[in-house]
């Protein structure tokens, strides 16, 4: 496969060599003279707008839903351009131009120190050059808005796969540690949290960070070496990263520009995950939230060029390019939890019939703490045990135990337990703890806050009756000494700490105004 033939008039061409930016070749001929070539027809696409290098300082602006075309012309030769959130940005080998979609004839132009621009990426409010000297975040508008750095920086092998840019975020893959990701606050350009890089295990291949949504829930995704797909948060709180793997045999993936829905070449599948969040979440609930695609079609090695509203445009190995739509639904929906608009998200899931679509608003509403919204979206997919937890959730007499049983019904067992003791609620805490028959941390809570403790012996005793076994932990063997279990007493402990439980959540309304 060939893109483009050219015959000169030169005999045996003996030795070529590209220039750094790959815009330009030079050729040693056999009749002694230096033949030099210049890349053109160069594509970029976005929504109706194709843009087409049609000469070294000439790009042609076509307009496919009206058929207007626009002519732009440089000073210099274009060295790369990018097209993406409705502003076409170009760098020439002195200057950079910026380009609105909505009116080509007065672009924003700043100089250059280096006219070597190697890559340029783009997000919604800002974009990024590369070039030999380092990492330069502009606005829009042509301001310098940062430029970050860390230790060992080489940026003339940075490209669009060890890169990724979000309004908030810049993260940078490092080559001599492929294990490690840098990540920075975009608009001070300094590392974000603790300073500390995201490491994983195994070397990193490719990264992406999600475009829309709040920064302290701002998600990176990236395939190792294994071709396994992990997503992670980029805000670490104290705490150790949750790095978890969402993916197998991945190739390529692109984040959407609109939404945080992610898509990737799977094994032999085109993937869509609708909410990625879902991991953190209800990990059962994500197969259910996915949508899969046989992708024989895109031969091997396919490469995911973007993922722009609801089209995802895909390179195949021959170079020609393979469109594929995907619902809209799903991202109609991110639109009405974003805004909060339950009611609306409900209508819409009634009105498509689709479990997909169900099991996102499902894990969307856990997500959010709605409850309500939940406890509907699971009944729809037939998850009765959920709907059973969630009403029993609505039962807990304080804020704070249901806020905590929400962190359960997530599988965040720590944090859970964290909230329960800091709001006072300490047997609630020690429960949490005998339900999950996490034995030992029950005992040390009730020894250490002096309370319950003939209450964790009891449920103790009585699970190990219930199985037919005889008391073999020292400690328990220890506080059974002399401690005689009352089951009466007990019940009547436990129904006296809910009736406290239930006057403290009166009171503290009338507390607050």
């Amino acid at each position: 496969w060939s893109y483009a033939l050219e015959k000169p008039n030169t005999g045996s061409i003996f030795a070529i060599s590209w220039s750094i930016d790959g815009t330009q070749l030079a050729g040693a001929c056999g009749n002694g003279q230096v033949i030099f070539a210049h890349v053109v027809e160069q594509h970029w696409e976005w929504k109706n707008f194709q843009i087409t290098l049609i000469k070294r300082r000439t790009m042609k602006v076509h307009n496919v839903s009206n058929d207007a075309v626009d002519l732009l012309e440089f000073r210099d030769r274009v060295i790369k351009a990018s097209l993406n959130f409705g502003f076409l940005v170009v760098a020439t080998s002195l200057q950079c131009y910026v380009f609105s979609t909505k009116n080509w004839n007065t672009p924003l132009i700043f100089d250059l120190k280096e006219g070597t621009v190697s890559l340029i990426l783009q997000a919604e409010r800002h974009f990024l050059l590369v070039d030999g000297g380092g990492l330069y975040l502009y606005s829009y508008e042509g301001r310098l808005i940062s430029s970050p750095k860390y230790p060992g920086m080489r940026t003339d092998i940075l490209n669009a796969q060890t890169v990724s840019l979000s309004n908030d975020t810049l993260a940078v893959k490092d080559k001599a540690d492929e294990k490690v990701i840098y990540i920075f606050e975009a608009l001070s350009g300094k590392p974000l949290g603790d300073g500390k890089p995201l490491t994983h295990k195994t070397e990193i291949v490719e990264i992406a960070l999600d475009q829309k949504g709040l920064t302290s829930e701002r998600k990176i995704a990236f395939i190792d070496k294994n071709r396994d797909l992990f997503i992670t948060s980029v805000k670490r709180f104290g705490k150790e990263q949750k790095i978890v793997k969402i993916g197998t045999m991945v190739q390529s993936l692109a984040w959407n520009d609109t939404s945080n829905i992610l898509c990737g070449i799977q094994d032999s599948r085109f993937t869509v995950w609708y909410y990625p969040n879902t991991v953190y979440v209800d990990k059962d609930l994500l197969p259910k939230t996915l949508y899969e695609k046989e992708a024989s079609e895109f031969s091997k090695n396919p490469q995911i060029v973007s993922f722009v509203g609801n089209q995802v445009t895909i390179r195949r190995a021959d170079g020609s390019l393979v469109h594929l739509h995907i619902s809209p639904y799903p991202s109609i929906l991110h639109g009405y939890v974003g805004s909060a608009s339950w009611e609306d998200g409900l209508r819409l899931c009634r009105f498509v019939k689709d479990q997909t679509l169900w099991a996102c608003l499902a894990a969307m509403a856990v997500a959010n703490k709605d409850m309500s919204t939940a406890e509907i979206a699971y009944a729809a997919i037939g998850e009765i045990d959920k709907v059973q937890y969630i009403n029993s959730i609505k039962e807990l007499p304080s804020k704070e135990s249901r806020l905590a049983h929400m962190l359960l019904f997530s599988g965040n067992t720590q944090e859970a337990e964290t909230l329960l003791l800091q709001s006072g609620l300490v047997y609630q805490a020690i429960q949490v703890n005998i339900n999950l028959y996490n034995w030992e941390r029950a005992l040390e809570l009730a020894v250490k806050h002096r309370t319950h403790v003939d209450t964790v012996l009891a449920y103790r005793q009585k699970f190990l009756a219930d199985f037919g076994k005889k008391e073999t932990n020292q400690r328990f063997l220890q506080y059974a000494e002399g401690l005689e279990v009352d089951w009466n007493k007990i019940k009547a402990k436990i129904e006296m700490e809910i009736a406290k439980e239930r006057e403290r959540a009166a009171a503290s309304p009338a507390v607050r105004t």
